[in-house]
């Protein structure tokens, strides 16, 4: 799958095109029916599908700090899409020029004259467009005008409620795991590169592999038993993830103590996956007492994983 940045990154080969667009936060079971029907319909036009998406997200535009969490970065993003065989993905650039950009110049400039779209498959509630004035009903006038087809998606239903990423965030807001897991289609992760952290860990006994985080807005926190995939492989651990309140931490981080592991890794593109939620971070009166209570979470992952 090609990685497009930007309009003027288009390629002939990328142009009438069958397209979706959206977030794609997560690209749980509802987005992955949106691209198996695209890409089933591209067959049937004979042409390449494609995905467009955001960078920052709409919302993260206009809510800043306030945005919700999100479920996973344009990397994750990136990897979750090629593994459904989607031909390419636009990540466009939101920025003040876009969000004040009229619905119907949005039509013109970008579907019809940049991708010459066949066929283009969104949300029945997708709104775009200068104060989100453009909707479903404006795509469908607008393709009886320029000759491309417009279909909305068939909404997706797990334990008889819709599929949505707000859904997911809550669900591991409040530890149900398995709840993600399920509309998901997998367990929820997050992936980065293993980075130096200041090395307390270890002197009490507990090293632990710090991954970079890219944002600070996380859907999930607390000490959990997870899995971490390092190339083919996979290690047992315990991971927290907070602001680490006993050291009077600042940022989130998240650190990965693993079991029976003792290689060194830093540098190394990680994925650590999500199993089970053991208990909230909180803070100790001392390293004593977190030391005891690590003793105590590693117990309970290894009795969760056995």
């Amino acid at each position: 799958m090609h990685l497009i940045r930007g309009l003027h990154n288009l390629r002939p080969q990328h142009k009438g095109c069958a397209l979706t667009i959206g977030n794609f936060d997560g690209v749980h079971l509802g987005h992955q029916a949106i691209i198996k029907h695209l890409q089933s319909t591209a067959t049937e036009l004979s042409c390449t599908a494609g995905v467009m998406t955001f960078e920052p997200l709409p919302h993260e535009y206009f809510t800043h700090e306030q945005s919700s969490a999100r479920l996973n970065r344009l990397r994750e993003k990136f990897m979750a899409l090629n593994s459904t065989g989607t031909d390419f993905m636009l990540c466009m650039k939101f920025d003040s020029q876009l969000a004040e950009m009229p619905a119907d110049e949005f039509i013109k400039k970008i579907l019809v004259d940049q991708f010459a779209i066949k066929y283009l498959l969104v949300g029945d509630d997708f709104r775009f467009g200068k104060g989100r004035s453009g909707d479903f009903a404006t795509l469908q006038k607008a393709g009886k005008k320029y000759g491309f087809e417009v279909e909305d998606t068939s909404t997706q239903i797990y334990n008889q409620e819709r599929i949505s990423s707000t859904r997911i965030r809550d669900a591991l807001n409040l530890g149900q795991l398995e709840l993600a897991a399920e509309m998901l289609g997998h367990d929820y992760n997050i992936c980065g590169r293993v980075a130096h952290g200041d090395k307390r860990g270890r002197t009490i006994g507990f090293p632990t592999a710090n991954i970079k985080l890219f944002h600070r807005n996380i859907p999930l926190s607390g000490v959990y038993a997870v899995e971490m995939k390092i190339d083919k492989r996979t290690i047992f651990g315990v991971a927290n993830i907070g602001k680490r309140p006993t050291v009077d931490g600042i940022n989130v981080q998240l650190e990965v103590h693993l079991f029976d592991f003792a290689e060194e890794i830093y540098g190394r593109h990680v994925c650590v996956n999500f199993k089970h939620k053991i208990r909230e971070e909180r803070k100790f009166d001392s390293l004593d007492a977190l030391q005891s209570q690590i003793h105590l979470d590693c117990d309970s992952a290894k009795e969760f994983f056995n």
